[in-house]
C-alpha cells in the first residue's frame, strides 16, 4: 500500500519540531533534576510519543511546551518506580516546573542550552570529553556519530560518555552554572561543539540556515548568542564568521537538479555577498584581538577562498600559508587533510599524498574527508585505479546523498 502523503508530511514536520526542541528540553529538565541521563531518557520518550500522536492528531500549537509536559510526566513516572518515589513525586513536579521558567530568572545565560554546555565543560572532567558530552547532551548526537567525528569507536565513546555523566552528577549535584570568571576556561570546548554541530549539518546536505531546522540553525543561533555574551572573544567571533562564510556559499553548492558542486567550481555570482561582508567584518574584529586562534585562522582561510568572487582566482600560496599556521598551532586531522587538498590544487599533489600517507591509517579508516582527498590527489597524479578505489570508499562514507553521487561519478570517471 502506498504511503499516505499527508501523514508523511505531518510526520516530517513532527520530527523537525522535536529535533529543534531537543537541546532546550534536555537543558531545562537537567537544570533542576541534575541528572543528564534521566533528562535524556524523558525527552527521548516524549519524542516517541510525539511521533505517534502528532501524525494522528496534528502538531500542537506549542510543540515544545507539549514535549516538555510529556517529558516531565515521563520523568515523574520514572521517579515513582524508585523506592522513595511516592514522597518525591510532588517535589519532582515542583522542580521541573521551576526549570521551565529558569531562563527568565537570574541566570547569566540567556539560553539554557548554552548554560548546560558550559556545565559540561567542568574542569574536573577529561577535557577530551567536554565537546562530545555537549554534542550528545545538548545537540542530540548519538555515540556512533560522535565517535566518527573524533575517530573513536562507538562503543568506546558510549562508555566514556556514560562515565562522564555519572562523574558530572557527583561533581555538581546542584548543577550550578559557572561564574563569568570561569567562562574563558570553558568556552573553547563550547565553540568546538557548536562548530562540530554546524559541520555535521552542512555535511548532511541541509538547506540554507534561515530555512533549515536542526543542526545548522542551532549552531548559527548558539554562535550568535555567544558573540553577544562575549563580544571581546576573538574565537567566538571567528566561529560565527566561519559559519557565515559557509552559509554564504551554500546556494552555489548545488546545481539546478540538486547535484553537488565543489567549492572550486562554484559560480561566485550565486554567493551571498551580504553574508560574506558580515563575515569579513567579524573576522577583522577577531584578527585585531587575536590572529592565532583556531577559528580565526579557519575563517581567514575561508575568506581567502571567498576572495575569488572579486579577484577571479584563488591565491593558493596565501591559503597554504594560513593552513601552515593553523596546523602548527592547532593540528587536527581535518586541517591536515584540507591542506593536502590545497597542495594538490596548487600543483603539489605528490606532496599532498605524502602528507596523507603520514597520517595514522587506523584512525583514517572511517574518516570520509581523507578518502575523498586521497581520491582527488591520486587522480591528479594519474593513478586512476587507486583513485577509483579511494573515491568509492569516500562515497560509502558520505552522509549527503548529493556528495555520495558526486564521488561515485568521480570513481566511475577514474
Amino acid at each position: 500500500m502506498a504511503a499516505d502523503p499527508i501523514s508523511d508530511g505531518v510526520r516530517a514536520a513532527a520530527e523537525a519540531a522535536a529535533r529543534d526542541a531537543y537541546g532546550r528540553l534536555v537543558a531545562v529538565l537537567t537544570a533542576r533534576t541534575c541528572d543528564i541521563a534521566a533528562a535524556e531518557d524523558a525527552v527521548s520518550s516524549a519524542f516517541v510519543a510525539a511521533l505517534d500522536v502528532w501524525p494522528r492528531r496534528g502538531i500542537p500549537d506549542r510543540p515544545e511546551a507539549w514535549l516538555l509536559t510529556v517529558a516531565r510526566r515521563k520523568l515523574i513516572d520514572a521517579g515513582r518506580k524508585q523506592a522513595t518515589a511516592r514522597e518525591a513525586a510532588p517535589d519532582m513536579i515542583r522542580i521541573v516546573d521551576e526549570a521551565a521558567s529558569r531562563a527568565e530568572r537570574d541566570s547569566a545565560f540567556p539560553d539554557e542550552r548554552l548554560k548546560l554546555m558550559f556545565i559540561c565543560a567542568h574542569p574536573a572532567l577529561d577535557p577530551a570529553l567536554h565537546t562530545p558530552l555537549m554534542l550528545q547532551t545538548v545537540l542530540g548526537f548519538d555515540a556512533a556519530r560522535i565517535g566518527a567525528a573524533f575517530l573513536v569507536s562507538p562503543a568506546a565513546m558510549s562508555q566514556r560518555l556514560v562515565r562522564a555523566k555519572t562523574r558530572l552528577r557527583t561533581l555538581q549535584p546542584g548543577f550550578i552554572e559557572p561564574d563569568r570568571e570561569e567562562w574563558p576556561d570553558r568556552i573553547r570546548a563550547v565553540l568546538h561543539a557548536i562548530y562540530a554541530a554546524y559541520a555535521a549539518g552542512a555535511a548532511s546536505g541541509a538547506g540554507p540556515v534561515e530555512d533549515a531546522g536542526g543542526l545548522i540553525r542551532e549552531a548559527a543561533a548558539l554562535a550568535r548568542i555567544l558573540t553577544g555574551l562575549l563580544p571581546g572573544d576573538a574565537e567566538a567571533l571567528g566561529l560565527l564568521a566561519l559559519i557565515l562564510y559557509g552559509e554564504a556559499r551554500r546556494p552555489a553548492a548545488r546545481d539546478a537538479s540538486g547535484g553537488f558542486i565543489p567549492l572550486g567550481q562554484q559560480d561566485t555570482a550565486r554567493w551571498d555577498m551580504a553574508l560574506i561582508s558580515r563575515a569579513e567584518a567579524l573576522l577583522r574584529r577577531a584578527i585585531a584581538m587575536d590572529a592565532g586562534g583556531r577559528f580565526v585562522l579557519e575563517a581567514a582561510i575561508q575568506s581567502a577562498h571567498c576572495a575569488r568572487a572579486v579577484t577571479r582566482h584563488t591565491d593558493w600560496d596565501a591559503i597554504l600559508a594560513l593552513y601552515d599556521r593553523l596546523i602548527s598551532a592547532h593540528p587536527t586531522a581535518g586541517a591536515i587533510v584540507a591542506r593536502a587538498c590545497a597542495l594538490g590544487s596548487a600543483g603539489g599533489a605528490e606532496e599532498g599524498l605524502a602528507t596523507l600517507e603520514a597520517l595514522d591509517p587506523a584512525r583514517m579508516v572511517s574518516f570520509q574527508p581523507y578518502w575523498a582527498a586521497r581520491g582527488y590527489l591520486l587522480a591528479v597524479t594519474g593513478d586512476m585505479a587507486a583513485a577509483r578505489e579511494s573515491y568509492e570508499r569516500a562515497a560509502d562514507l558520505a552522509t549527503d546523498p548529493a556528495v555520495r553521487d558526486f564521488l561515485k561519478d568521480r570513481a566511475a570517471g577514474s
